[in-house]
Order: C-alpha cells, then structure tokens, then sequence
C-alpha cells in the first residue's frame, strides 16, 4: 500500500530556457509526507511505454519536513527538446526501499521565436 500520494500535475517548458517547478510530496492530498533523505528520479519521455529518454530532470529537495522538492532542466537541456507533448514521472525511494510515483502527468514544450 502506497504512503504517497500520486498526483497528476501537467508541465509547461519553454524550450531554451530554465526550467523549475516546486512540487509537494502528499499522503493524501494535503497532508505534506517529509521527505527527508529521500532520493527522487525524474525522467520525461515521448510516451509512457517509449524506451526513449527526451530529458533526466535534476531533483532536488528544498524543504524536507514540507515534503517540498524542485524538478529543473536548463536551457541547454531544453533547447535541445522538440517543441510537443510528453510524459513525465517522478519516483521516490522511501527508507524501506519502496519505490513509489508521487508525480506524474503531461508536459507541454513550447517552441521559441528567440534562438540563444
């Protein structure tokens, strides 16, 4: 039985540019789960079954007690992403070594007139 939360939450990225998002970690909703020690993996893909891996985002823990942790990509990374829609998820790794999606949902890269 899950101890998170998994809520969808849909991405908007502008390619060429800085990426972040805070996201809250929740057992039901609105009780924050606290993520202290925790470790995060985020990918985004094309498509849930797809092998291919469109972007790794870096995670990172902002206030644990909160359950409050940021996804971020920078304009290097997404540049290099075709404008369209995707799929991402977000795992955590309790301290028992269950893995559990606590985020997940559709994001949207839009394109830019305004090259880098």
């Amino acid at each position: 039985m899950a101890v998170t939360q998994n809520t969808s939450i849909n991405l908007v990225i502008d390619q060429g540019t800085d990426f972040s998002k805070n996201l809250t970690v929740t057992t039901d909703g609105s009780t924050a789960y606290d993520i202290s020690g925790l470790t995060f993996r985020a990918q985004m893909r094309p498509s849930y079954e797809s092998s291919t891996l469109t972007a790794e985002f870096t995670t990172a823990i902002v206030t644990a007690t909160s359950g409050i942790y940021k996804l971020s990509l920078t304009d290097v990374q997404t540049k290099a992403i075709s404008s369209g829609r995707y799929v991402y998820d977000v795992m955590i790794t309790l301290s028992d070594s269950t893995i559990e999606v606590v985020h997940s949902g559709i994001v949207t890269v839009n394109p830019r007139a305004t090259k880098p």
